[in-house]
């Protein structure tokens, strides 16, 4: 079912994303060549418990981590372990946080040193299609208008979109209705209303957008095993432009955001 949330509801989602935000930026200075994966999710279990917030991955379905930590061909879900990202990997990090009883769900991919400059332009086009994607996340549009509107600016470059992967409404859940593609769908979806709130993730696949789940039960990867960045955000929607929650007031601005 999908809900619309009050202003207070709104209030506390705000600074659950705030939070998630702050939480994000400090991961992104210590992705280096030499850390492991379980270090990265140890550091960021403590710096969202230091917020007073729960971390809302750990335990969910079952998964071990407070993050899920993606490398490479790894599009989704990456189980924190004791494999050292080396340079020239590049790393999803997707991680939630609960506050007061809201969520909020982020998700970025970094560079581990220097990267090509064919990965390097994954991950900024995939960051840039979600804000693309958000320019339709209007009030009295559809959902499915969000996946045109990413397809649309990602289709020219050739990657692959995921297909078997998509966003979603959140709220006290972190998984709530509506589904959100990011690719063009026969149907346009359910009309958007003032007061949703949704996360966007395009998942972008350097080859095909074809994945597969491996033994683990829970890590997507690339069927050819090329890169995929990840790029999410908790947004509100609005009668205008959405609000984008999950980001620091600094981001917004450089994104020219709300």
């Amino acid at each position: 079912m999908v809900t619309i949330k009050s202003d207070h509801e709104i209030q506390l989602m705000r600074e659950a994303g705030l939070i998630l935000a702050k939480v994000h930026k400090e991961l992104e200075t210590i992705v280096r060549p030499g850390i492991t994966t379980k270090e990265i999710d140890r550091i960021c279990e403590k710096l969202i418990r230091s917020h007073n917030c729960i971390p809302s991955f750990k335990g969910y379905g079952g998964f071990p981590a407070s993050a899920c930590v993606s490398v490479n061909e790894e599009v989704v879900h990456g189980i924190p372990g004791d494999r050292v990202l080396m340079e020239g990997d590049i790393v999803s990090i997707d991680t939630g946080v609960i506050w007061k009883g809201w969520q909020s769900d982020a998700a970025r991919t970094h560079a581990v040193g220097n990267i090509s400059k064919e990965h390097q332009e994954l991950i900024e086009r995939t960051r840039n299609s979600f804000f693309e994607g958000i320019k339709a996340a209007v009030a009295g549009n559809h959902v499915g208008d969000i996946g045109r509107a990413v397809e649309e600016y990602i289709s020219p470059f050739g990657y692959g979109i995921v297909e078997d992967l998509v966003g979603h409404g959140i709220g006290q859940e972190m998984h709530e209705d509506p589904e959100v593609p990011n690719f063009i769908t026969p149907r346009r979806g359910i009309r958007l209303r003032k007061n949703m709130t949704i996360a966007v993730e395009p998942m972008i696949n350097l080859g095909t957008w074809e994945v597969e789940e491996l033994d683990n039960g829970w890590t997507f990867v690339t069927t050819d095993r090329k890169y995929s960045a990840h790029y999410e955000n908790t947004i509100l929607i609005r009668e205008g432009e959405p609000e984008v929650l999950s980001l620091l007031p600094e981001e917004k601005k450089l994104y020219g955001v709300l």
